[in-house]
């Protein structure tokens, strides 16, 4: 009877064991997990607004129109009508380029900032030269957040201004 007994002690003791390592693990390996997948959301982030711009660049006549599929996992994007640029931030733990200075890919310029607790990476695209961007017809601060679903942005090209700026205006179907 005893014998019953020690072995139902042991398999406890070994299947606790057997926990606290996998916890151990796990503590150290879901960090760096999170760390790496948000470097992927950043590269595909900085792609997604390459390819927002050479959409723009490639808009082409006044009337014309463009559309994209944006899929957003992680952060916003944000259309600044007010200060024509294109910006999007994400929070992360991941640090992706040196705190504090412009990194420059493309058009696409990189900031990260340390917060406490966190980094936010910021990626801009400035227009203020050549384009007035706008939403819904209006230079207005135009916020989009993460989804289950890709957003339909439609871009359109809707002549000068007077300062003989292109007038981009965005919109989401």
């Amino acid at each position: 009877m005893e014998k019953k007994g020690q072995v139902w002690i042991e398999t406890v003791i070994y299947t606790l064991i057997a926990f606290v390592m996998i916890g151990l693990v796990l503590s150290y390996a879901y960090p760096k997990i999170q760390e790496a997948q948000d470097q992927a959301i950043i590269q595909q982030s900085v792609d997604m607004l390459k390819t927002i711009d050479s959409t723009i660049l490639t808009i082409g006549a006044a009337g014309s129109q463009r559309y994209l599929e944006l899929a957003i996992k992680k952060g916003d994007l944000k259309i600044d009508g007010e200060n024509n640029k294109l910006i999007f931030e994400i929070e992360t733990q991941s640090v992706y380029s040196e705190p504090g200075k412009d990194i420059n890919d493309g058009n696409v310029v990189i900031l990260t900032e340390e917060k406490s607790g966190y980094n936010l990476v910021t990626l801009t695209i400035d227009y203020s030269e050549t384009y007035n961007l706008q939403f819904g017809g209006a230079d207005i601060l135009k916020k989009i957040s993460k989804a289950s679903n890709a957003y339909k942005l439609t871009i359109l090209n809707d002549g000068e201004d007077e300062t003989e700026k292109i007038i981009l205006d965005f919109s989401l179907g």
